[in-house]
Formats: C-alpha cells, sequence, structure tokens
C-alpha cells in the first residue's frame, strides 16, 4: 500500500493538518486503520491524533481517495469532531485491558 499526499493544508485556527491522499492498494481495500497507521508512520505522528473524515474507493482502480486530519492535541479533536465520525475512526483497547473488562463482564 503507498499513499501519496496530494494536498497537506496547516489549519491553524482548528490546530490541525488537513491532507487529501490517494491510496494505491492491491487486493481489499484497505481498512482506516490500516490507513492511519500508514499516516502515522509517514508523518510520526501518534496513531490516536489522526482522523479519516472519508475515504473512497475509485471504480476500476485500486485507489482510493481520501481526507484525514491530523490533530496537534487530543482535546481539540474531542471538542472538533462529530459522533459519527470518531466512531469510524476507534482507537484500539491494548489486549490487557481488553481482557480486564471481559473478566469484569462476566462477574
Amino acid at each position: 500500500m503507498d499513499i501519496l499526499i496530494r494536498k497537506d493544508k496547516n489549519n491553524p485556527l482548528l490546530n490541525r493538518r488537513e491532507l487529501d491522499f490517494l491510496v494505491k492498494y492491491e487486493g481489499s481495500t484497505p481498512s482506516r486503520n490500516e490507513v492511519r497507521n500508514k499516516l502515522a508512520a509517514m508523518f510520526n505522528a501518534p496513531f490516536e491524533l489522526i482522523v479519516i473524515q472519508r475515504m473512497q474507493p475509485i471504480f476500476g482502480m485500486q485507489e482510493a481517495e481520501g481526507y484525514a486530519k491530523l490533530y496537534a492535541g487530543e482535546a481539540r479533536m474531542k471538542e472538533l469532531e462529530l459522533e459519527y465520525v470518531m466512531q469510524r475512526n476507534p482507537v484500539p483497547v491494548p489486549a490487557e485491558e481488553a481482557e480486564g473488562e471481559e473478566g469484569a463482564a462476566a462477574e
């Protein structure tokens, strides 16, 4: 999977970077988390602060166009982002915490 950044805009008013990108892939369309991981590695940023607003595959090609936002802080991200967008971009729960929650629910 390769990601080409088409437009990189710094938005100081909202304290974030706005990215238009193109994903080239083989096989099935990559998940939002796979793309977020790749963007985090490219920009040396925390995975939790990247929100993919949209990602649309291009018909007949193994490419997808997308729009992502890279926030400077978690507080600003929670203040600005809509609930449905945050549900599409979940933060994975570490395995230790997931096991603890399952044990508490069983009791």
